[in-house]
């Protein structure tokens, strides 16, 4: 019997987050490895685990799988939560890549400096206002589904719930113009093993803020 996956990661959400939300869904139970150092860094590289030296790095069915987007095309894969054909994942794909881009935004934020941040948060707003909420919306409207893609659950709807909570944090109000989205945020998260992810005290992580952005540049040893 395989073991459960590993994830090696500092104890945040960066780049992992994702990674957490998507195993919680397909009710798959994982463990956590968190780096404190960059030595602690440093020898997952000296050791060979990291292909191109860098984290998220997840241990799964025998293999070291590193890079985001590879680690989350194969658990979506592996636990049917990747559409039934090549057209549905094309479209999964692309609304994916739609939430990528706004989750990057929101991300990045804290990295800011002050003097920009007020207007990084306002065209944060404005791009979800205007240009991804209305999108999913639109989505969901045009096939009347409870899902985007082919009325099943797939990462699209995950990544999509994930980032809705997201922005939900930085503004309660910017979802409220949007019911379907609205809907489908109640939808996901009452499926039991999301529900569970929810809770206080599961693997989720909270918010980023200075402390575990410090943590963060010791190990990786930004600016």
């Amino acid at each position: 019997m395989a073991g459960k996956p590993k994830l090696y990661y500092f104890n945040g959400r960066g780049r992992m987050e994702s990674i957490r939300w998507l195993l919680a869904a397909a009710g798959v139970e994982f463990e956590e490895k968190f780096l404190e150092s960059a030595e602690d860094l440093e020898r997952l590289r000296n050791d060979g685990s990291l292909v191109f030296q860098q984290v998220p790095m997840v241990e799964i069915d025998g293999m070291k799988l590193v890079q985001t987007r590879a680690i989350l095309n194969y658990i979506a894969s592996k636990y049917k939560l990747y559409g039934k054909d090549i057209k549905e994942r094309a479209l999964i794909d692309m609304y994916i890549e739609g939430t990528a881009d706004l989750n990057e935004m929101i991300l990045l934020l804290i990295l800011t400096p002050p003097e920009q941040k007020d207007a990084k948060f306002a065209l944060i707003k404005e791009r979800t206002a205007n240009r991804y909420f209305p999108a999913f919306e639109k989505a969901l409207k045009s096939h009347g589904q409870d899902y985007l893609v082919g009325n099943r659950l797939s990462r699209a709807d995950i990544h999509l719930v994930e980032l809705l909570y997201e922005v939900e944090e930085l503004d309660s109000n910017l979802i409220s113009n949007f019911p379907l989205l609205k809907a489908l945020q109640k939808r996901i998260s009452n499926l039991p093993s999301v529900k569970k992810f929810l809770q206080p005290g599961s693997q989720r992580k909270p918010p980023q803020d200075m402390e575990t952005l410090e943590i963060a540049r010791r190990i990786f040893k930004f600016k």
